[in-house]
């Protein structure tokens, strides 16, 4: 009898602490665009006794989706699909951040609604970027939430001269992640299974001491000194999270944005963050 399959796109920090809490009894499926990264997370993951596949992606690209999902199924019911895989603001100009962050994530949840398995559940690692964002137009909302990705690409509103930098592509491409979750929670929920994301704030991982390090980094620590906890967060912080998500004890949960940030976005707008010395 196969083991259920639990997917992790993304060999990050964020991605390999889920599924580290996640993964025992499973297959972990762990899937990255850098071979580097992934090959060393599977080699660590399979030495403390994980059963372990790794497979290279690219979630820019929907024939390398499609061939995850088909792998997922091979190796047996897929009941989790964890993607954590994406770019930062610094990390690239627009165009990237739309193909990888906003588009990218259309896709996993396109291809992974049939290889999912009735009862299971998926999570989409979004960011509290997503939540600063003005309120975006109901026309907009809707394309976001519920257009086919090859489609919604193509509307005026997306073309990366529509955004001034990398940070407002990230920003809108994060809040467009939620919006996404809440379209694909009713497809999702005719297979019996429920997606959901999570906004997390300044996790401490590679690529947040990349931002940290970045021209932007002043902005970052501002928000970090600025915010209720005074602190960044922690991967397995957010893989606790991840695990309600995932877990039976939120059956009834699904289609909504859980916002992990240590009280960034409420110090920001109830003026504490502007007060921040």
């Amino acid at each position: 009898m196969k083991k259920d399959v639990i997917v992790i796109i993304g060999a990050g920090g964020i991605g390999i602490a889920i599924a580290r809490r996640q993964g025992f009894g499973k297959t972990v499926l762990l899937a990255d665009f850098n071979e580097n990264v992934l090959d060393a997370a599977a080699a660590e993951m399979t030495d403390l006794g994980y059963a372990v596949q790794a497979q290279t992606v690219d979630i820019s690209e929907r024939v390398s989706i499609r061939a995850l999902a088909t792998r997922a199924m091979e190796l047996g019911p897929v009941n989790q699909v964890v993607l954590a895989a994406g770019l930062s603001p610094n990390m690239a100009g627009p165009e990237k951040i739309l193909a990888v962050d906003l588009y990218g994530t259309a896709m996993v949840l396109e291809e992974f609604e049939s290889a999912i398995a009735p009862g299971g559940a998926g999570v989409v690692i979004s960011s509290m970027a997503g939540h600063m964002p003005s309120p975006l137009p109901e026309d907009q909302c809707s394309i976001l939430a519920h257009m086919p990705a090859d489609e919604m690409m193509e509307m005026p509103f997306l073309k990366p001269d529509q955004f001034t930098d990398g940070g407002a592509a990230y920003a809108y491409s994060k809040r467009a992640n939620q919006l996404r979750v809440q379209g694909a929670s009713i497809p999702w929920g005719k297979k019996g299974a429920r997606i959901n994301s999570i906004s997390p704030g300044i996790i401490m991982t590679a690529l947040a001491r990349h931002e940290l390090n970045s021209q932007t980094g002043p902005m970052y620590r501002q928000l970090i000194e600025g915010s209720v906890s005074n602190r960044v967060g922690s991967p397995e912080e957010v893989a606790a999270a991840a695990a309600y998500l995932l877990g039976p004890e939120a059956n009834f949960v699904t289609g909504t944005d859980l916002l992990i940030d240590g009280g960034v976005i409420s110090a920001m707008f109830t003026g504490k963050y502007l007060q921040a010395e």
